[in-house]
């Protein structure tokens, strides 16, 4: 059985890490205009969870550039969300710092 390399670990746990704080960002939003505790409720979890995962993923990555690549991935797939769920809309500008922030992971892992 092939062995998984630790990148491949680091970028499974960060996935699912951001996947949960996504599900809990959109289960916020949902409460802000619903006013439902059992929406507060669920992100709360959710963002925990997420930690958990985002925690074991700093045993196969330093800090430095793990901390990058969770942020810019999860305001990459906020934005996503927001785009399709909650129809909002980009400005030119912000559409710019979207691909810069791409751009930087990618320049990112070229390093490592």
């Amino acid at each position: 059985m092939m062995e998984l390399s630790p990148k491949w670990i680091f970028f499974g746990l960060i996935a699912v890490a951001v996947a949960f704080e996504i599900v809990a960002d959109v289960l916020f939003r949902k409460w802000a205009s619903e006013n439902k505790i059992v929406l507060l409720a669920g992100g709360l979890l959710l963002y925990f969870i997420g930690t958990l995962f985002w925690a074991f993923s700093l045993k196969h990555e330093t800090l430095s550039k793990s901390i990058v690549v969770f942020t810019l991935l999860n305001l990459i797939a906020g934005v996503a969300i927001g785009l399709v769920y909650f129809k909002d809309e980009l400005t030119l500008l912000q559409k710019i710092g979207i691909g810069l922030g791409f751009l930087s992971v990618a320049l990112i892992e070229l390093e490592g």
